[in-house]
């Protein structure tokens, strides 16, 4: 079987569709169809079912796709390990990142990424959501929490602390809140997931956990939005520190309540797989690290951190 047949059945995979695995491709609908029929009279068995209306893997698609998935990637492992002796770090590192992270931070840093490395072509996918690594075209994720699934590989890039913020001139219309029984005044700016506001804030002070539902007139299931309302001084909200970096490093919001600790989170890379880490996954995850690192230690010089909360985040 050639291996460009094979990559023409993982995007008719991806796709559930023949035309649209074509279209990615740059090929004729007519070249990919001819690609399926090659493997599948190889293999002797049919790995998709078609109908008038869709497409869908058959139980001989759903046992070969994910094997002949892993065989490309250790094969394109193995090309990228014989250059990495070399400077050159080439292919596509396609990469999957919230919206706030993805937007302000992560951009540039890739664009600075690229620059050192030009063989290397970007592919970043843009979501809140949580990637499915089989569905979505992503290898890798940057994403807040550990990898719920026991099959997925992840490396921690950091702690991060979140803080309640607000910008100035909402503070100073409204009153600066000094403990959670002042928040019942002010207007809270949530995020949303798969129609679940999160509008219940929880908080850590003096060893005990304090939680308080907000009231509130905004919720997005956007990140970049809730903390670009913040900014325009709508209301309160609490943010991963690095999601808000740039603004509490230039003053545009400030954190409020600091002697009350919001839960802080983990920043993690993500692969599907062991198979999926390349040297430049390797240069990214570090390249991460490092830029994280920066963000939160300069925080903390001015103060808007304390030292001891970022100890271990970088």
């Amino acid at each position: 079987m050639l291996i460009e047949d094979l990559e023409v059945i993982l995007k008719v995979a991806e796709f559930r569709s023949i035309t649209a695995a074509a279209a990615s491709l740059d090929m004729r609908t007519a070249t990919a169809s001819a690609a399926i029929k090659r493997v599948e009279s190889a293999l002797g068995a049919d790995l998709f079912i078609r109908t008038t209306r869709q497409l869908r893997l058959s139980s001989a698609g759903e046992r070969f796709i994910p094997k002949c998935q892993e065989a490309l990637l250790m094969l394109d492992l193995a090309k990228q390990d014989l250059k990495e002796g070399s400077a050159e770090i080439t292919g596509d590192l396609r990469i999957g990142v919230s919206s706030d992270l993805g937007r302000n931070l992560v951009a540039p840093w890739l664009d600075e990424f690229q620059e050192q490395h030009p063989g290397v072509g970007l592919k970043i996918n843009i979501t809140d959501s949580q990637v499915d690594f089989y569905r979505d075209p992503v290898d890798i994720a940057l994403r807040y929490g550990p990898p719920g699934d026991a099959n997925l590989y992840g490396f921690k890039i950091c702690d991060v602390p979140r803080l309640l913020c607000a910008a100035p001139g909402y503070l100073d219309r409204r009153g600066t809140p000094r403990t959670p029984n002042d928040l019942s005044k002010h207007n809270g700016l949530f995020y949303q997931l798969h129609e679940i506001i999160h509008n219940i804030w929880e908080f850590s002070h003096e060893g005990e956990i304090l939680k308080v539902r907000m009231s509130g007139n905004r919720s997005s299931n956007d990140g970049d939005l809730v903390r670009r309302w913040c900014v325009a001084g709508r209301g309160l909200a609490i943010k991963s520190s690095l999601d808000m970096s740039v603004d509490l490093l230039s003053g545009k919001v400030v954190p409020v309540m600091t002697s009350y600790t919001p839960k802080s989170t983990e920043l993690w890379l993500v692969c599907p797989g062991r198979q999926s880490i390349t040297p430049a996954v390797r240069l990214v995850r570090d390249n991460f690290r490092d830029k994280c690192k920066e963000i939160l230690q300069e925080l903390a010089k001015k103060k808007i951190l304390a030292k001891n909360i970022i100890k271990n985040s970088g």
